[in-house]
């Protein structure tokens, strides 16, 4: 093929290259690992979860980086640009070396068929061998066992929480579900779990190949105080840490299970108490209940399972009483729409439907219906941006609007705010 000289052509060629159906496996990850020889030396700390991926890396990246460690960072999806996905001391990675890297990529491979996900982590850790980070944080894009990121093995491991999402491929239940994420966990090194109940499967898993699971509640401990909060992890204590600057009760976990990998990891990378509290102080992630504008309250979150979505109510409730609460919302076609609508159902006064593109994007006259046989009041708009203008226009100064169900459609509620979405993927 003609070797495309630009991000943007890189990203239009592997999305049409590869529209076939996702299929998961190892072999050809680790062929084309072996071609080109991505065998690196520094320390791996691979994240997975359901829900709470991305913010652990967010700390876990912040407190490295406030100790003088120079990151690597493989997160996804992206939102408004691919180069949020690659991540270098902090920086993202620029359109000429994601070229090079993509271009290495497709020079290995040869005859060997490559996802759009798998090419994209293989060109992450080439681009790290090439930089030489001191330690590297890798998200798990779906499941974990069979997971292009998990042909390489993580020195630690974390499953941030296990719950129903991607049932299509991971199984229909928490047990089913809980087995993928724990595939991530390698023999006789650390293991971390942010679930306070996780599923059988991944308790058994851990002990099965002698992984040192620690887990909030057994090992890892969060206690709040007047001044703070304090985490444990087995016989350290890390105490008078600072209130989050990623809002919602449930990034404590998070919080918590990026300490507890950085206590097990302590002695290759020791990193003081006091570069936690800075990184914990520090770290954000977009779209996750980000605050982006005020009277009215406007919010992002990219809340799209009945896990997340349950987070998100808790976090509405937290808010101070006030106005009305108007969503706007699209969703895939291939998520549990019900069961993300049901714990907002009572709380929202309002809901504006918008369309995602197909062939996975639910059109916003089918999300309209199925809100309104679900008892909610909604308008149907053909677009995220339509939805997030008719909101804005509806909400008064008290009003809180929410736009989430997707990372689409924050990123398209994003994209809205700033002018028109960015042309890199």
């Amino acid at each position: 093929m003609t070797t495309p000289d630009t991000l943007s052509a890189w990203l239009d060629c592997l999305e049409h290259r590869n529209r076939r159906a996702i299929v998961l496996g190892l072999d050809r990850v680790r062929a084309v690992r072996s071609r080109l020889a991505l065998d690196p030396l520094f320390p791996l700390i691979t994240v997975g979860g359901t829900n709470g991926k991305g913010s652990t890396c967010a700390y876990l990246e912040a407190m490295l980086g406030a100790a003088g460690y120079r990151t690597g960072c493989y997160t996804s999806p992206h939102l408004l640009r691919y180069n949020e996905r690659v991540r270098v001391a902090g920086e993202p990675a620029s359109d000429a070396d994601l070229c090079q890297a993509f271009a290495a990529v497709e020079a290995a491979r040869g005859e060997i068929p490559l996802t759009y996900f798998e090419q994209g982590t293989l060109a992450a850790m080439w681009l790290f061998q090439r930089a030489n980070p001191d330690v590297v944080v890798l998200e798990v894009g779906m499941g974990g066992r069979l997971d292009a990121v998990n042909a390489w093995d993580a020195d630690c491991a974390v499953v941030t929480s296990v719950d129903l999402d991607h049932q299509q491929f991971l199984g229909d239940t928490r047990e089913a579900i809980g087995f993928e994420k724990a595939g991530i966990f390698r023999p006789g090194r650390p293991a971390i779990c942010g679930d306070a109940q996780p599923p059988a499967s991944l308790i058994e898993h851990a002990r099965d190949i002698s992984a040192g699971l620690l887990r909030i509640g057994d090992g890892v401990h969060i206690e709040f105080g007047d001044t703070g909060w304090t985490c444990r992890v087995e016989d350290a204590v890390f105490p008078a840490l600072p209130r989050l600057a990623m809002p919602g009760r449930h990034q404590y976990a998070n919080a918590a299970c990026a300490i507890a990998a950085l206590a097990c990891a302590r002695r290759r990378l020791p990193v003081p108490v006091n570069a936690m509290r800075a990184g914990l102080g520090n770290a954000r992630q977009p779209g996750r209940f980000q605050i982006v504008g005020q009277q009215p309250l406007r919010i992002l979150d990219v809340a799209h399972n009945p896990h997340a979505a349950q987070a998100l109510a808790g976090n509405l409730a937290d808010l101070p009483p006030t106005g009305r609460i108007i969503a706007v919302f699209a969703m895939l076609a291939d998520k549990d729409i019900e069961g993300v609508i049901a714990p907002l159902a009572a709380r929202v006064s309002h809901w504006h439907a918008a369309g995602l593109e197909p062939p996975r994007g639910l059109p916003g006259p089918d999300l309209a219906r199925r809100l309104r046989a679900m008892g909610c009041d909604a308008t149907c708009h053909g677009r995220v941006s339509e939805a997030w203008q008719a909101a804005c226009r509806q909400a008064g100064p008290a009003d809180t609007i929410i736009a989430f169900g997707s990372f689409h459609t924050v990123a398209e509620a994003m994209a809205e705010m700033t002018g028109g979405k960015d042309t890199h993927g």
